[in-house]
C-alpha cells in the first residue's frame, strides 16, 4: 500500500479550509480538495500545485449522499485509505446586520440548513469515510467549530462573545457534541478526533472582518490533524488550549 499519508478536507476550495489543506500539503499529505464549485475546487488544486503540495480535486456537497458516496469511492481509488479528515465546510446561515439572529424571530427553515451543512453533512462525510481511515494506522478526524459553541462562554456575562446567532452557535455546539459521541464510540482505537476552532478570521464567510489570517485560523486544525498517536481525544481547542464546552 502506498505510504504516502492522504487527508480530505472539506470545503477546502478558499478560506480556513484552504490554508488547512496548504499546511497538510506542506507537510507532506496528499491533500484531497473537497468542494463544489468545479471551478473553483479546480483554480484551488492547481495553486496547491503549483506551490509543491500533492492536491487532487474531490467533488464534494455534504448535504447529498450521492456526492459523498462518490467522493469516498474516488479517494478509495486515488489513496487506497484515508489518515485525516478535516471536516471544515460550513455556513453561518442569513443575518441581519451585525451578524445577528435573533431567536425571537428566526425562521425555522434556516435553523434547519445550517443544521444539514455543520452538523449532518459532518456525519455523512465521516460515516461514508469511516473504512478509509480504519485502514489508517493513525487516523485523525478533525471538526472544524467554533469558540461560540461554547456554553460555558455564551452564559457568561463576563465575556465577550460577539452577537447573538440563534442558529449558526447552536449548530457548532450540536457539532461539538457530536464530536463526543464519535469519541465515545472510537475509545480503544487508534482514531483520534477533536473540535478545532480557528477564532476569529479574516475570510469572506465574516465578510473579511477578524484579526487572524487563514493560515492563522488553520493552525489548530493542522495541529489536531497530525497528532501523535495517545494523543487527546473527544476534546474541543483553540490556539491557546482546550475551549471549556
Amino acid at each position: 500500500m502506498n505510504e504516502t499519508r492522504t487527508a480530505l478536507v472539506t470545503g477546502a476550495n478558499k478560506g480556513i479550509g484552504y490554508a488547512i489543506a496548504s499546511g497538510l500539503g506542506a507537510l507532506g499529505y496528499r491533500v484531497g480538495v473537497g468542494a463544489r464549485d468545479e471551478s473553483r475546487r479546480d483554480t484551488a488544486v492547481e495553486k496547491l500545485r503549483a506551490a509543491g503540495a500533492d492536491a487532487f480535486g474531490v467533488p464534494l456537497d455534504v448535504t447529498s449522499d450521492r456526492s459523498v458516496t462518490g467522493a469516498a469511492e474516488l479517494i478509495e481509488r486515488r489513496a487506497g485509505r484515508l489518515d485525516v479528515l478535516v471536516n471544515n465546510a460550513g455556513i453561518s446561515g442569513e443575518m441581519d446586520p451585525g451578524w445577528l439572529q435573533d431567536p425571537t424571530t428566526l425562521d425555522p427553515e434556516l435553523v434547519r440548513t445550517v443544521v444539514e451543512t455543520n452538523v449532518i453533512g459532518v456525519v455523512r462525510v465521516t460515516n461514508a469515510m469511516l473504512p478509509l481511515l480504519k485502514r489508517s494506522a493513525s487516523p485523525r478526524i478533525v471538526n472544524v467549530s467554533s469558540a461560540v459553541a461554547s456554553l460555558t462562554r455564551q452564559a457568561d456575562p463576563r465575556i465577550e462573545i460577539g452577537p447573538v446567532m440563534a442558529a449558526y452557535a447552536p449548530s457548532k455546539t450540536f457539532l461539538n457534541a457530536v464530536t463526543v459521541q464519535y469519541a465515545r464510540q472510537f475509545a480503544g482505537t487508534d482514531i483520534l478526533i477533536n473540535a478545532a476552532c480557528p477564532g476569529l478570521v479574516a475570510t469572506d464567510f465574516t465578510g473579511f472582518h477578524g484579526p487572524r489570517t487563514p493560515e492563522q485560523g488553520a493552525a489548530t486544525a493542522i495541529r489536531l490533524a497530525t497528532l501523535p498517536d495517545g494523543g487527546p481525544t473527544g476534546s474541543f481547542f483553540e490556539d491557546d488550549g482546550v475551549i471549556p464546552w
